[in-house]
């Protein structure tokens, strides 16, 4: 395994405990019900976190998220409250200060049935948070991600709605074989229209002549690490531009990487067998150290 999801092994995990609706219990006790909405229909919201030095990143707009599409799915019953309280517990419980990786799951929980209709749901989520110590295993220089272009497209909210954080990834993981299976790392993904969207996990960015390109945002994941990056880049002079692009902009491309709440920034080594300058190159080098600035900011207590 070779993705931007990639982390180092670490024994501490062996002994983490996980918060499963009110319950902090250990990870062979981790269970939930065979008629819940999550597992039969992956009908459900989720977020990724990350805590560093003391602070959950971003976690005003983690929860934004996770509440606007708990929303748009009409799941009932889900205080914002309720969720933060569940995210500090399971980081308490488990001492955690720094370099942990939380996973939060709400499902529209226990249903009377096995079966789609939402309205045999018994109105109290299930709410999971798994959190484990994550961190980039150690890469070799000049290491960087193989791109493959797959020929699954993103959906716009009219289908599947990539701007919505939802359990249902099976097309996205359907991609991830096919790069898989071209021997890529990520599956780089086109939109509707045949323009550059995004990858099966992470937000796409590449660089040419000093300038950062990304996809309009239409049909990408409504990613926070990206929203930071874009507005990075235009705190500090750094040309951006979004739009629609064509493959062949990005394979020409002087260097490229992705962007994720677990990874941060990755820098992308090849498209298509289309290989970069530079892994990573200096303009994603210059990013990289402003979004741990960044990070270390939201971390003492300053505005993100």
């Amino acid at each position: 395994m070779a993705g931007s999801q990639d982390f180092a092994e670490d024994p501490r995990n062996a002994d983490v405990l996980i918060y499963v609706d009110g319950a902090l219990v250990r990870r062979e006790e981790a269970k939930v019900s065979i008629f819940d909405a999550g597992f039969t229909m992956g009908d459900g919201v989720w977020e990724g976190l990350r805590l560093h030095k003391g602070r959950l990143m971003f976690l005003e707009a983690h929860l934004d998220r996770l509440m606007a599409g708990a929303a748009k799915i009409r799941m009932a019953g889900l205080e914002r409250a309720a969720v933060e309280e569940a995210l500090t517990r399971t980081v308490q419980a488990n001492g955690m200060s720094d370099g942990a990786h939380l996973r939060l799951m709400v499902t529209r929980g226990v249903k009377t049935a096995v079966n789609q209709d939402p309205r045999n749901a018994l109105g109290r989520p299930t709410i999971v948070v798994t959190a484990e110590y994550k961190a980039a295993p150690q890469r070799p220089p000049g290491w960087g991600l193989a791109l493959r272009t797959a020929s699954i497209r993103c959906t716009g909210p009219d289908m599947f709605d990539m701007r919505l954080n939802s359990h249902s990834r099976l097309s996205l993981i359907m991609a991830l074989l096919e790069a898989i299976e071209a021997g890529g790392d990520e599956a780089l993904m086109l939109d509707p229209h045949g323009h550059l969207s995004t990858c099966n996990a992470t937000n796409f960015f590449w660089v040419k002549d000093g300038a950062v390109f990304t996809s309009r945002g239409d049909y990408c994941f409504n990613g926070i690490t990206r929203g930071n990056i874009i507005a990075l880049a235009q705190a500090n002079s750094l040309p951006i531009h979004l739009g629609d692009f064509q493959l062949e902009h990005a394979r020409a491309a002087d260097e490229a990487f992705v962007t994720g709440t677990l990874g941060g920034i990755t820098p992308v080594k090849s498209i298509d067998g289309h290989g970069m300058r530079g892994s990573p190159g200096p303009v994603t080098r210059r990013l990289t150290g402003l979004y741990n600035e960044l990070k270390d900011a939201e971390a003492a207590g300053g505005a993100a």
